[in-house]
């Protein structure tokens, strides 16, 4: 370290010497050119005088403005608009003061010329540096890669490198499939062409890591790099999204090799950062299942916003202690804070709204593996259905402004016993909502990728086991989002919702599992058998995000649409066997009778609505 610190003080020093040495080299060229030495007395004096004050401005400005301690890196665009206007400010300073002050007659010259000579020097020993240095690294110890994407993210890439000493990369080339940008340069690079071009640039140049930087690649931009690269036997490397980026900046060790959830993720989302806040900030919220996957990473989130206190409840302990450590980094668990309750006990739910008193909540706690509840319908009836009652009406006793019922697409079309359970959460929710008139509503999504028991969990266990990896149909398929972006988008709902709605958000397009499987095997290296088993009871084919007599309209979210369902009286449950689905199938299939009732008569209003009665003449 101080052998570093040692060179970058050289460097620095050099650069100040180099800047104040280029004044006078231009001014003497200019003695040279202009006037060949023959300048008299007085001439000689003002442009010996003329490059000393310009020198020392120089260099005390570089040192104040810190141009000279480290500020930009060497010969960036930031580093280089600052020079220049050090440079040219101290040359319109020195020409204003000769003007006034200097003896009739001086070189006039002088003031004009040298300035705009002086810059140039200084940019050329920049840049000459910055190739000598960038060709000595490329030749020792940096591998060559090619980056894809030649905009934000990709520049941000070349400075990350250029301003490491230690990098492990060289970018010797660009891959952009914007025509506009073909030739261009970013951080002395060439953009080589398109995604035509990759495989044989990649060959050409002995590049064996391309590095993805698009921050707004879509799914199935990120399959077809991951296609062109599989075949041409390259790694790929991606840079985080960016709301995973401190300050929106990255490090080069948030590089990861291309898996899974980049193929099956989406591009950023955007959120509106004033709205959440405005609802979270300074106030008591409760997260139910906060010990899960993802009621975990929705405490993480809100916990940024700045809530007065963050309440984590969770019937499972060892869930609740691993959420304390990722937000707390301790795990003590003896916090007021980290609230061991099920929620199927109403009585412990109510001392826990009474100690706390919470104004928002998330609630995330259910039972979600439908093989197990279609083996045990009435423990997913206590929890989903009943357990949700339970917290409802805690809320609506204790005054909740917000509540956000985490539900799944299962329920659209509900066909198992999760999907039912889940689907009379959501009419319970909408009967609270419209009873309060509070913001109580429901946010409806798919599948996600890494959380506990999931898929993506199963599968790598299954290929580090050696095979065979399990799938239950060939043409099964499945919508998915990252843990981290299904939970902004629900927090995002929250702000955008209105009582009794349920959110549903967009899911991108249906992925088929025998292909992520096939991909999973092929990034294995390893020769593993699929073997298909059949799709369990109750299982759909083919999920669906909206029922067929749900009728979808926009919000204020490109992301997030808004569904209403019809609202479920909490005595009409008395009519309903836990344990048997299909009386859980009869109390929503009448729901679903008398919400089309419902819309056939508001239909019929307005279809009176345009037509005109008149009164017979006479």
């Amino acid at each position: 370290m101080p052998a570093i610190n040692a060179r970058t003080g050289l460097l620095r020093t050099g650069l100040a010497l180099w800047d104040g040495l280029s004044w006078a080299l231009a001014a003497l060229a200019l003695v040279v050119a202009r006037y060949s030495f023959a300048l008299s007395g007085p001439e000689a004096r003002f442009v010996f005088q003329y490059a000393a004050a310009a020198l020392v401005l120089q260099i005390s400005i570089g040192v104040i403005s810190k141009l000279y301690r480290g500020r930009h890196s060497v010969a960036s665009f930031e580093e280089s608009v600052l020079l220049a206007i050090i440079t040219l400010g101290v040359g319109l300073f020195l020409g204003i003061v000769s003007a006034l002050f200097a003896t009739p007659g001086y070189p006039r010259v002088v003031t004009f010329t040298v300035p705009l000579a002086a810059l140039v020097l200084m940019a050329a020993g920049r840049f000459l540096f910055r190739t000598l240095t960038r060709n000595t690294r490329h030749a020792t110890d940096t591998e060559p890669v090619l980056v894809y994407g030649a905009g934000l993210a990709g520049a941000q890439l070349g400075r990350l490198l250029a301003s490491d000493p230690d990098a492990p990369f060289e970018i010797v080339g660009f891959i952009d499939d914007d025509p506009a940008k073909s030739n261009l340069h970013l951080s002395g690079a060439k953009v080589l062409g398109g995604r035509d071009k990759l495989a044989s640039e990649a060959l050409a140049r002995g590049v064996s890591t391309v590095v993805v930087a698009i921050q707004t690649a879509d799914r199935a931009v990120m399959r077809e790099i991951s296609r062109v690269t599989e075949d041409a036997g390259l790694t790929t490397l991606v840079m985080p999204p960016t709301r995973e980026l401190i300050s929106g900046r990255a490090a080069l060790s948030d590089l990861h090799q291309l898996d899974v959830t980049d193929l099956l993720g989406r591009a950023q989302i955007h959120t509106n950062l004033g709205e959440i806040a405005d609802y979270l900030a300074g106030k008591v919220v409760l997260v139910t299942g906060a010990g899960g996957s993802i009621g975990s990473e929705i405490a993480r989130q809100v916990y940024g916003f700045g809530p007065k206190e963050l309440v984590m409840l969770d019937r499972d302990e060892s869930g609740l202690h691993g959420t304390q450590l990722l937000i707390f980094n301790q795990g003590l668990l003896d916090t007021p804070n980290m609230v061991l309750c099920d929620i199927r006990d109403a009585e412990a739910l109510d001392k826990v709204f009474q100690d706390h008193k919470p104004e928002v909540i998330f609630h995330t706690a259910a039972l979600k593996h439908l093989p197990m509840l279609e083996q045990y319908p009435l423990e997913g009836w206590k929890t989903n259905t009943l357990g949700t009652l339970n917290l409802l009406r805690a809320a609506e006793k204790h005054g909740v402004e917000r509540f956000v019922n985490i539900s799944t697409d299962k329920a659209a079309d509900a066909t198992s016993v999760l999907g039912k359970t889940k689907r009379l959460a959501e009419e319970l929710t909408a009967h609270f909502a419209l009873t309060t008139g509070r913001t109580w509503l429901s946010v409806r999504f798919g599948n996600v990728l890494g959380s506990r028991g999931s898929m993506l969990h199963t599968f790598t266990r299954q290929i580090e086991a050696g095979g065979p990896l399990t799938v239950t149909h060939p043409d099964i398929t499945r919508y998915f989002m990252t843990i981290p972006e299904a939970c902004e988008l629900t927090i995002q709902a929250g702000a955008v919702g209105q009582p009794a709605d349920v959110l549903v958000l967009d899911m991108g397009e249906p992925v088929n599992i025998l292909d992520v499987a096939k991909g999973l095997i092929a990034r294995s290296g390893k020769k593993i058998d699929i073997m298909f088993t059949g799709l369990r009871p109750n299982e759909k084919m083919h999920e669906v995000l909206f029922s067929d007599d749900e009728e979808r309209t926009a919000t204020g979210h490109e992301l997030i649409s808004r569904v209403s369902v019809p609202p479920l009286d909490p005595a009409e449950l008395d009519q309903v066997d836990g344990s048997d689905p299909e009386s859980m199938s009869r109390l929503t299939q009448q729901q679903h009778g008398a919400a089309a009732s419902l819309r056939a008569l508001k239909e019929a209003a307005a279809g009176l609505d345009g037509i005109s009665l008149h009164r017979p003449k006479g």
